[in-house]
């Protein structure tokens, strides 16, 4: 495989939220672990749980139940997944490490950065108001700000038009293949975070994304190593 082409003049950094920029794993293994308590079923493996995470509240609500999104109870159900998410919103969350630092890195040598997720805007600024980012992300993007989410591009694309760059002088990282289809359609460089929730049967190594991070310490050295 041929090394990766960086982009020639780095302007901004953009991370996908869960399980690239932020570790919020645990706090959807206990509200699994929970709905299926309260519905009479064993609990489930948690590194099982934490390969879904990626793909939602639906995908983990029919993970928990068994309940497919065309049931008459789905609904229901969802909606009781995410008042207890609510409840518990950052409680159990955490930077990646290497993460905080890279972000400081970053501002320093005039990089932006900023987050382009799937998470609604209701969840996903809170829980960044929480963590300890310095200085905080110049943009968030979220399903509330777009037509269209990932794994089309507009997301990014908005992304750089808030933070002032240029697609092809930014990187995008995120641990799910929509991440990179999405970055790769909006001309970034993209790295797939490896260290993510990726599910069984998934192969990283098909996203066709330009770069490979096996941690977030690897990915904030390969980051720091386009600085230099």
């Amino acid at each position: 495989m041929s090394p990766p082409v960086y982009p020639a003049k780095l302007e901004a950094v953009i991370f996908d939220l869960d399980g690239t920029l932020i570790d919020t794993a645990d706090e959807f293994i206990a509200i699994v672990q929970r709905l299926r308590s309260v519905n009479a079923q064993p609990a489930l493996d948690p590194a099982h749980i934490r390969k879904t995470v990626s793909n939602g509240a639906g995908a983990l609500v029919t993970l928990a139940l068994g309940t497919p999104d065309t049931h008459p109870n789905y609904a229901a159900q969802r909606q009781a997944f995410l008042a207890m998410y609510a409840d518990t919103l950052g409680r159990h969350s955490k930077p990646y490490p290497g993460l905080a630092e890279l972000v400081k890195e970053l501002a320093k040598h005039g990089v932006q950065w900023g987050v382009a997720t799937n998470k609604h805007r209701r969840y996903a600024a809170p829980l960044m108001d929480m963590m300890t980012f310095e200085p905080a992300a110049a943009s968030l993007v979220t399903p509330d700000d777009v037509l269209h989410t990932k794994p089309h591009p507009e997301p990014i694309i908005l992304s750089c038009k808030n933070l002032g760059v240029r697609p092809c002088n930014t990187i995008y990282v995120g641990d799910h293949k929509r991440d990179i289809d999405a970055g790769r359609h909006a001309g970034c460089f993209t790295i797939a975070a490896t260290y993510g929730y990726i599910e069984d049967g998934d192969d990283p190594s098909q996203w066709q994304a330009d770069a490979y991070a096996k941690s977030s310490d690897a990915l904030a050295a390969m980051i720091m190593e386009m600085l230099t």
